[in-house]
């Protein structure tokens, strides 16, 4: 039989990410600070553009409803700003406050590192067991238990527990998790990709670095004294305790993306737009535009393409940080008006459902973002909690961490309570959850066991 050869038309469906909607994506996840930045450097890359610390009471008409020469005429001399509406509510001084409003503490390490194992694909047992490993750093930095301990405290065996100590270690800051200063020094090595002779002057020579025996390294490998010289100059450069930068000793100020106040019985969101800079177009160039020189028209109207991205970028992330943001503060009305202690269980998954989004838009939204309440300045993680059975309703895992933080705060010094006591006092509270549970949540709260917290 003779083949039969032809043409054959088949439709298929693929995502693909336009280079505008990586920058809508990147400028969605930056912070304050970060965006500022953003807006800076692209005012300075793109001639169209400029940074101003003026207001407009009204914005210009969105870009892309014109056509460059209507979107040209109706900016005239004047200037393109990112939109931000002007509330209906009177806000007085509350988005001008004194930076004292906005000083928090420097992240706690524990929850830092907590926040991104969230982000990695673990599976349930591999979150659960990282969260032991994470609850035996210390202060520094440093893993202060062995394997077979943290196995024998958490019930898991310690295969797992070796395997997410090597993930632990590939969080930031690099370094943490090491049980020794050389392992501490290599894990940073690594991943800054030094020079091999680096890493074994690193491995094999720390004490002849520290007391300085330079020549006899050289001596024995062979090598110049310059190349000992480099290595030693490697070594200052890493950071012998990553842990200790999130000393609760040293404040940090902080710019936050919402601010919340309170309007007798409600509760009322604003975007911090006066912590971002507004941009607006050059003027001088917009007339260089409008001229009949063409070779300067052909080169700024693909400036204007870039600039109006710039610009939608800033406009989308405005309103989807504000409309989740929204939502998480209605979602958690409770710990608006009374405080921590009423705060309630809620997910990435609740608030996307909620919005017809997807989850990373929720996560992009919130990561490395702080929001103002009356009560203080807040990351905005702070307000997502699983949920814990009780009273024969739903907390969230931090109302349980504060329990737990309450009851051993209050112990018997001399006579500290067990894990299995806190999970009996809680199950009189209505709180019923397993010894495990209470180790879990006590190790990530940085509590010792009871045995290391009694005082005779």
């Amino acid at each position: 039989m003779k083949p039969v050869y032809g043409l054959q038309l088949v439709q298929s469906q693929r995502l693909s990410l336009t280079p505008e909607l990586r920058q809508a994506i990147t400028v969605l996840q930056m912070n304050v600070l970060e965006l500022t930045e953003f807006i800076k450097a692209e005012a300075e890359a793109n001639p169209l553009l400029e940074v101003t610390d003026e207001s407009r009471d009204e914005p210009l008409p969105e870009p892309s409803e014109l056509t460059i020469e209507e979107y040209l005429a109706s900016a005239g001399e004047g200037a393109y700003y990112a939109r931000y509406p002007k509330s209906n509510l009177s806000r007085g001084d509350y988005l001008t406050p004194a930076y004292e409003r906005h000083v928090t503490s420097r992240p706690d390490l524990r929850n830092y590192l907590l926040s991104q194992l969230g982000l990695m694909r673990l599976t349930k047992r591999e979150y659960e067991a990282s969260e032991y490993v994470v609850g035996s750093i210390d202060n520094n930095g440093y893993l202060v238990a062995s394997d077979e301990d943290i196995a024998e405290a958490s019930g898991f065996s310690s295969g797992l527990i070796g395997r997410t100590v090597e993930i632990v270690r590939t969080l930031e800051p690099l370094g943490i998790g090491a049980r020794s200063l050389r392992e501490c020094l290599m894990i940073q090595a690594k991943a800054r990709k030094v020079s091999p002779f680096a890493l074994l002057v690193i491995e094999r020579h720390l004490e002849d670095l520290g007391a300085g025996r330079y020549k006899k390294i050289a001596k024995e490998h062979g090598v110049p004294l310059r190349e000992v010289l480099d290595a030693r100059d490697v070594v200052l450069s890493l950071d012998p305790k990553p842990g200790s930068r999130f000393s609760p000793d040293n404040p940090v100020y902080v710019v936050p993306d919402v601010m919340v106040e309170r309007d007798e019985d409600r509760v009322v969101v604003h975007y911090n737009d006066k912590a971002i800079p507004s941009i607006r177009w050059n003027t001088y160039y917009i007339r260089i535009l409008k001229s009949g020189d063409l070779e300067a028209r052909a080169y700024l109207q693909d400036r204007l393409q870039k600039a109006r991205s710039v610009m939608n970028s800033i406009e989308q992330r405005r309103v989807t940080v504000l409309r989740v943001m929204e939502c998480l503060v209605r979602r958690q009305d409770r710990f608006f008006k009374e405080g921590m202690a009423q705060l309630q269980p809620l997910t990435l998954r609740e608030v996307a459902s909620e919005l017809s989004v997807h989850e990373s838009t929720v996560s992009r939204s919130t990561s490395n973002k702080h929001i103002s309440t009356p009560f203080g300045t807040f990351p905005c993680r702070v307000f997502f909690s699983p949920r814990v059975q009780a009273y024969g309703k739903d907390l969230s895992q931090h109302t349980v961490k504060m329990r737990i933080q309450e009851m051993t705060e209050s112990e018997d010094p001399q006579n500290p309570l067990s894990d299995q006591d806190i999970a009996d006092g809680l199950s009189q509270s209505g709180i019923k959850i397993a010894r495990r549970t209470v180790a879990k949540y006590r190790a990530t709260l940085g509590i010792q066991p009871s045995g290391r917290r009694r005082r005779l």
